[in-house]
């Protein structure tokens, strides 16, 4: 899908899952693959920071610019970058920086819109970090303002460039586990998620996914990735949600839960299940699609598939290729066996053929928006003890 054929709809409401042959296809082939492209990263603590090796990588594709408010991060970034790199403290300098072709914006979530509007307005292409966009107000106007552009914009939810995960997506879409009847997914960790503060004054600066005004909390910054897959795989959005959560064990003064659980109901009437812990660790992150024919299980990196009993007599087939043998990995289930790189190198790739291509991304305006919208529904579950359904504007 070309750039200028791309239309993003004006309303919420309307804002509706789209797709493209490419999540299910293999790299975007560049016509200039000489073409150097300068980017600008805004945000460079430990995500900004950590994704200038990864772009050091990609061939023809260079940091110039580094940009943070706090100079200690600033100076990690910029360490990061090979070759030289420009300093700035305040975003709008780097802007205005015209040898940069695009920014990265991986800054505290509630700053996200501001920042992407902004480089829109300056002519940039934009990589934002999940979750898009903090609130209605911010997901509307941020929808606005890159339909109006002629602008690549890129959500940085990772996994929809993952070639394991698009291979699982249409292995689904093509029948595998059968009729999709639920989503269990999780993301537990056990550590309280707290950085070390060298001065009082900078607790929210450092500390800011503590804190309500800033931050989405657990259901922002890590059930995102699996609630955005989830979108993608059923092609809709969730007509409701209803949540639990609390400050039941870092009582540190923290604002944002230690611990959620969240139920999404889909129009079809799949019920996908979302747990994040940060006082037990057990079976980390985990995706698990299930139907009538069998079950897929997913992490970061690997995939197996689980056949329902009655299945397992049947399978002359894994996989797609006739005759294989259905090799159990260690009880873990039988692999899914596809060749892909680290998803985040891999966006990022992504992104600069993009914008070399004109070429929508598929992890874009319209699917980060949808995300977005599903987090603040989940939020407003919580925070305020409802149920939850989808905003009508």
């Amino acid at each position: 899908m070309k750039r200028r054929d791309f239309l993003v709809k004006g309303t919420l409401a309307s804002a509706a899952i789209t797709t493209s042959n490419f999540a299910m296809g293999t790299i975007l082939n560049c016509k200039n693959p000489n073409e150097t492209l300068n980017i600008g990263i805004i945000g460079t603590g430990d995500r900004g920071s950590g994704l200038i090796p990864s772009i050091n990588q990609i061939q023809n594709f260079n940091v110039i610019a580094c940009c943070d408010t706090l100079p200690f991060r600033l100076e990690n970034g910029l360490k990061k970058v090979e070759g030289m790199a420009k300093g700035y403290s305040d975003y709008r300098k780097l802007l205005d920086h015209k040898d940069i072709d695009a920014i990265l914006v991986a800054t505290p979530f509630y700053t996200h819109a501001k920042i992407a509007m902004d480089a829109v307005d300056a002519g940039k292409h934009v990589y934002c970090e999940k979750t898009m966009a903090k609130g209605y107000k911010g997901i509307q106007s941020l929808i606005n303002k890159v339909g109006q552009s002629k602008s690549i914009f890129q959500t940085g939810h990772q996994y929809h460039s993952s070639r394991l995960y698009t291979h699982v997506v249409d292995l689904i879409k093509n029948g595998k586990i059968g009729n999709i009847t639920a989503f269990e997914c999780q993301w537990n960790r056990h550590g309280n998620w707290r950085r070390p503060v060298p001065r009082p004054e900078l607790e929210r600066a450092i500390n800011w996914r503590m804190y309500r005004e800033y931050s989405g909390g657990l259901l922002a910054e890590l059930c995102s990735h699996q609630i955005d897959f989830a979108n993608w795989v059923l092609n809709e959005m969730p007509t409701q949600v209803m949540g639990s959560g609390g400050v039941d064990y870092w009582k540190d003064g923290r604002e944002t839960y230690d611990n959620i659980h969240l139920i999404y109901n889909y129009p079809s009437g799949v019920k996908a299940t979302y747990t994040c812990l940060t006082s037990n660790a057990k079976d980390g992150y985990k995706i698990k699609i299930k139907g009538d024919k069998g079950t897929l299980i997913l992490d970061y990196a690997k995939a197996w598939f689980y056949p329902e009993s009655n299945q397992k007599k049947e399978m002359g087939t894994v996989d797609g290729v006739s005759g294989a043998t259905v090799k159990w990995d260690k009880g873990l289930g039988i692999p899914i066996e596809m060749e892909h790189i680290e998803p985040s190198k891999q966006a990022l790739i992504d992104f600069r053929e993009n914008i070399i291509d004109n070429r929508e991304p598929i992890s874009n305006i319209t699917t980060g928006a949808n995300t977005a919208i599903c987090i603040q529904m989940g939020l407003d579950a919580m925070y305020d003890n409802k149920i939850v359904t989808k905003p009508i504007f």
